[in-house]
């Protein structure tokens, strides 16, 4: 189960007692924001796409959607989301608790600017009602992002 995966990346930093493990779904940012009692903003998601010939993973805002002239200008091609399955076989976690943490190999994590605004967002932790809340400077360390990237609309 990917939530276990999670975990034990997290234990080598000591975080894992972080995780928070819900009653409910939290497998959609308006779900999440309801189990949190926070704003959906505040939901860190994670979108996964196919690029450069491989998986990656943009974390945005929870408000945000991706911009597709923005998205091609920084990445060469269409923003072509994976399929469910493709999700699950690439990066290792379902739809639903898909997040930049204990990812299978090659795959790429970027931080949309959106997320900047906040002190501390939300990120999911491998299941569809899991979820961390977390610095963006400890999102960066956690997530090993491969950078900030700005292909965001609507924030």
């Amino acid at each position: 189960m990917a939530i276990e995966r999670v975990k034990t990346y997290f234990r080598q930093y000591g975080m894992e007692e972080k995780i928070r493990e819900f009653d409910v779904s939290s497998a959609t940012v308006e779900l999440a924001a309801q189990a949190l009692s926070c704003e959906p903003a505040r939901i860190a998601k994670t979108l996964s796409f196919m690029a450069e010939g491989h998986a990656i993973l943009i974390v945005a805002a929870g408000d945000v959607k991706i911009d597709n002239h923005k998205y091609k200008e920084q990445f060469h091609t269409k923003a072509k989301m994976l399929s469910p399955e493709e999700a699950e076989t690439l990066v290792g976690h379902a739809i639903g608790g898909v997040c930049p943490f204990a990812v299978n190999e090659g795959v790429t994590v970027y931080l949309d600017e959106s997320l900047k605004r906040f002190e501390t967002v939300f990120p999911a932790c491998g299941s569809s009602n899991s979820a961390i809340e977390l610095t963006i400077p400890e999102l960066e360390k956690y997530s090993q992002c491969a950078g900030w990237v700005d292909v965001g609309k609507g924030c």
